[in-house]
């Protein structure tokens, strides 16, 4: 479960605001911070580099960035690595897929699994050679020339319409791989023509598609994957007949429509995943042997570096088993060379590294804290790479491992050892082991896009008063040249704000346990002690997730503070960035411990002499809006008012691999269930609610929110409500946006009130 953002329909409120309703704010004057500047274009935080990459000969920088004009579209540009040169437009992404173009329901679904909201080219990549970038667009392929420019479309859409998805160039160059209609397909890079290679899908079988939970929960998003010489495929069959087909109502602004969605619910039975291998030199694919058991989880599939193994990571159902399964790709038959296990449970993470030595590095919390360790071929330890009472980036989609230079034995990771609010490079001996060694510097948050060879990598770097930068720099972590700049001078769009925006106040408060607790806290503008202010509490609460970090805040949500609010940001335990035993306190029982850290954090902002203790409202979406309404009626809280958005009301609802890792099997812990769960705990609603849903969401489908409503009515209980016709899991385009934010100032204004004199 991760996080997005909803076309508008004000549903009329019902019943009164549970605190007397304040005046009007008053009409703002020149350089107050408005939602109608920060949802207009250009963008408020500044020229921004997205899906940076280094071209395999290190020579070129290529990153999506925005048009001015519009920051839903994403264009691919390029800079040149050595000189000053600026960059310049590689692929205009306006005639490729302009705003509005219609999506098939696959592109749809793939895209808001990988929380993509924006349009144009929002993923590229390179051939091995570095001389032409594949664009997927529109449902369609292009390869752009990188010595002229030119773009020319490669993978047209047959007369069906159908989309090709998951495309991908082969490692050596040779091919141009992609999936359209649940089958995969193969053609020669440049010119040629194109080749199924798997069987086609049925109505309940897919070829090289990763199904619903490995998208959504397992940061797994291909189902096909290229040996390295580019002579065969791995690809995964996905039997869905088993699957629970859940009815789910897509209503929209102009009427309805049934979905039969496959969606594996908690305790129900999941997709049945098989592994093949298909040679482009011809033969019968060959199945791979994943075991008597088919009730797992296909976690990762990686080559090794000269293609003689295929590494496989098996999940059992109860995600306390990780298996690595080394595969003769002539045959099929696997062998268990390593097992982790762990409890409560193995969170999944995407540093496996296949090493031309015939080694590989693994990653592992088996510490508490995830760790690199290097193996030999067949499954010996060789030795720990790191350690220490910390954890490397450890992430299902996103891993700690940024680069290798294996001719000298080097590894270079992202980590935060100092504190968990800032985020590093380091580089680490994977030969000897050894500490640590930090490569950036500052007090701030980078992320890391290396070169091939491992001699430079391009960093981007903010902090709360530096937007997001991009530059190019050496190994040593010399800066060689930006790329995107973004300096926050006279001509950036944000700097008629920043003089008078407060900081952002970072801190720590203590657990029941005893665990330290990070937050961060903005006071509001034009602050004035001898006021009396309103507070709110911006809640996630859940795994995978991390809010306060040393970074550039975003102007949307500065907009708490200019209406008047102090607004208030705490990491409870479960949350991302802090190792197991951190996260451990969740299972079986979500929405405790959180709760009670949340509770801290309430205490504390309560205690600050400038906050009115009466007027402290929530908000969240997803997790967030579970959260909320967990804080709502917890007994005694005290908060005035919560919004809440896309919110889980009961987990048998949602699906098999995120609660169950969390929560355990229903059908063994149905009590466990009912206590997590939001409806026996409606009855006791404090404060005026504000319940918001997309009534297309497949994700947190809708009937979460519906039970939520009709329990709060049976009760005779009143509350406010915003639902977004046409919207998923979460709300997409500026003019709804715009409309959210709206909502969220209006409703709290009714509620909670502005400054008062004390």
């Amino acid at each position: 479960m991760r996080l997005i953002l909803p076309l508008a329909l004000v549903l009329s409120l019902l019943g009164q605001t549970s605190v007397q309703a304040e005046p009007a704010a008053p009409a703002l004057g020149p350089g107050h911070l408005t939602p109608e500047r920060v949802f207009a274009d250009p963008d408020l935080s500044g020229e921004t580099a997205r899906g940076v990459k280094l071209s395999p000969d290190g020579r070129l920088v290529t990153f999506l960035k925005a048009k001015t004009s519009d920051q839903t579209a994403l264009d691919l540009w390029a800079a040149p690595t050595e000189g000053t040169a600026p960059p310049h437009l590689l692929i205009d992404s306006s005639a490729l897929e302009p705003k509005g173009a219609e999506l098939s329901e696959a592109e749809k679904s793939r895209r808001e699994r990988q929380r993509i909201s924006s349009h144009g080219v929002v993923d590229y990549d390179w051939d091995d050679q570095g001389k032409v970038i594949l664009a997927p667009a529109g449902g369609e392929i292009y390869l752009a020339d990188v010595a002229t420019g030119a773009v020319a479309r490669r993978i047209a859409k047959p007369a069906s319409g159908s989309d090709a998805t998951d495309a991908k160039v082969s490692p050596k160059g040779g091919y141009l791989s992609f999936v359209r209609d649940g089958a995969v397909f193969v053609a020669p890079l440049r010119a040629g023509p194109e080749n199924q290679i798997t069987p086609s899908a049925s109505a309940s079988i897919t070829y090289g598609v990763a199904e619903f939970v490995a998208q959504e929960e397992m940061g797994r998003d291909t189902g096909y994957w290229w040996r390295p010489d580019d002579g065969a495929i791995a690809y995964a069959r996905v039997d869905e007949s088993g699957v629970d087909s859940v009815p789910r109502f897509d209503i929209g602004a102009h009427g309805a429509t049934v979905v039969a969605q496959a969606y594996p619910r908690a305790g129900r039975p999941n997709a049945k995943v098989a592994l093949f291998i298909h040679s482009l030199s011809g033969g019968k694919d060959v199945a791979v042997d994943l075991g008597a058991n088919s009730d797992i989880y296909l976690a990762r599939v990686d080559w090794a570096a000269d293609g003689s193994i295929l590494y496989v990571q098996r999940e059992s159902r109860d995600q306390r088993t990780l298996d690595l399964l080394a595969v003769d790709p002539k045959t099929g038959a696997a062998k268990v060379i390593l097992t982790e296990h762990e409890s409560p449970w193995i969170n999944l993470n995407s540093d496996f590294r296949a090493l031309k030595s015939g080694e590989f590095l693994w990653a592992s919390e088996r510490t508490g804290f995830n760790h690199l360790y290097l193996y030999s071929k067949d499954g010996t330890l060789i030795r720990p790479v790191t350690s220490g009472p910390f954890p490397l980036l450890s992430h299902e989609r996103n891993g700690a491992i940024v680069g290798l230079d294996e001719q000298k034995g080097l590894v270079y990771v992202l980590a935060s050892p100092a504190t968990p609010i800032e985020r590093h490079l380091f580089v680490a001996d994977y030969r000897h082991g050894g500490t640590l060694k930090p490569i950036t510097s500052g007090h701030g948050w980078w992320s890391i896009a290396m070169s091939k060879a491992a001699n430079a990598f391009v960093g981007g770097y903010s902090d709360p008063a530096t937007p997001p930068q991009t530059a190019l720099y050496g190994i040593d972590g010399a800066r060689r040249r930006f790329i995107v700049e973004n300096k926050l001078d006279a001509s950036h769009p944000y700097f008629p704000f920043a003089a008078t925006r407060p900081e952002p106040e970072f801190g720590t408060l203590t657990a029941e346990d005893g665990q330290t607790l990070h937050y961060v806290l903005i006071k509001p503008v034009g602050f004035d002690p001898k006021k009396s202010y309103p507070a709110i509490i911006e809640v996630y609460g859940g795994p995978g997730v991390q809010l306060v970090t040393r970074a550039w805040r975003s102007p949307g949500e500065r907009l708490f503070s200019e209406a008047g609010y102090v607004l208030f940001q705490l990491d409870n335990r479960g949350s991302f960035n802090r190792g197991l035993a951190f996260e451990a306190p969740i299972f079986g029982k979500l929405g405790e411990a959180e709760v009670h850290d949340q509770l801290v954090g309430l205490r504390y902002v309560q205690s600050l002499p400038y906050v009115d203790p009466k007027r402290v409202g929530v908000t969240g979406w997803s997790y967030g809006g579970y959260m909320t309404l967990r804080l709502l009626t917890e007994p005694g809280a005290g908060f005035a008012a919560g919004a809440a958005g896309g919110p889980p009301s009961d987990w048998r609802l949602y699906d098999t691999h995120y609660t169950e890792r969390y929560m355990g099997n229903p059908n063994v812990s149905a009590e466990a269930y009912d206590r997590a769960g939001l409806m026996l705990r409606l009855k006791d609603l404090k404060g005026r609610l504000l319940l918001m849903h997309g009534m297309a969401d497949d994700n947190v489908v809708f009937e979460n929110s519906t039970r939520i409503m009709a329990e709060l009515q049976t009760q005779a209980i009143t509350f406010d409500l915003m639902l977004y016709p046409g919207q998923r899991h979460g709300v997409h385009g500026q003019t709804l946006r715009l409309q959210q934010m709206r909502t969220w100032l209006e409703f709290f204004q009714r509620t909670l009130g502005g400054p008062r004199d004390r």
